[in-house]
């Protein structure tokens, strides 16, 4: 058990950025429960085993934590079965969260800051892009409200809320509410499973700009018919 107070959320309307290049549909997308999705697998796994690669890992996550049967299935399960091995805030990378923001404004300046520090490492690069597609996602769940907490806030360094996420994690509780550090004034939410999610809708497209130092713009893409 977490001592931390607790807020509790229905269908609340968040925010994520996830990269163009991943599909938007995988095999969870295909079927609507546990059952079908075994035998799915199994047939996969005989005729066409390079597809299961898209799904990821799934040791890392129980069958019965995928929300099958709602839109969007396929992304908000991927940050469990592709787990950064780097870790992110409140993971080592042992274990995967659905980071959501409030407003797609957050989600973008979150993504930006993330973006931005992984061009810079690639040496000699002059100039990139990326496009984003942003998802609306609505969530329902009681979570850890750790917007008080400074220590977890820090911008670069993750030690103490990396300590935070694992208590949370081994408590099985559903995630964690916290303030983005990338949007002054906005939140943002860490869940712990998939399974409480009740959709994720894909709205507009992003690219996003890199000019060598740093990601000089955000432009909404028009996507054409």
């Amino acid at each position: 058990m977490v001592e931390q107070k607790r807020v509790s959320f229905s269908k609340q309307a968040s925010y994520r950025m996830v990269n163009s290049k991943f599909p938007p549909i995988t095999l969870f997308d295909d079927v609507i429960d546990e059952t079908d999705f075994e035998t799915a697998y199994a047939l996969q796994a005989l005729t066409n085993p390079r597809h299961l690669d898209e799904l990821g890992d799934l040791n890392l996550i129980p069958t019965n934590e995928i929300p099958f049967g709602i839109t969007g299935v396929n992304y908000v399960t991927a940050p469990f079965t592709h787990v950064t091995p780097d870790g992110s805030r409140f993971s080592d990378g042992s274990f995967g969260i659905l980071y959501l923001a409030d407003t797609a404004e957050t989600a973008i300046a979150e993504t930006r800051y993330h973006q931005e520090k992984y061009f810079r490492n690639v040496e000699g690069l002059h100039y990139d892009t990326v496009d984003m597609r942003c998802l609306k996602v609505k969530f329902s769940a009681e979570l850890i409200d750790a917007v008080s907490l400074d220590d977890i806030h820090t911008p670069d360094d993750y030690t103490a809320s990396r300590v935070f996420g694992a208590k949370v994690k081994k408590a099985e509780e559903a995630g964690i509410q916290y303030r983005s550090v990338r949007n002054k004034g906005a939140f943002c939410w860490g869940l712990m499973s998939p399974v409480h999610v009740g959709s994720a809708v894909q709205t507009q497209h992003f690219e996003f700009v890199f000019d060598g130092k740093g990601i000089s713009k955000v432009r909404e893409l028009t996507m054409e018919c």
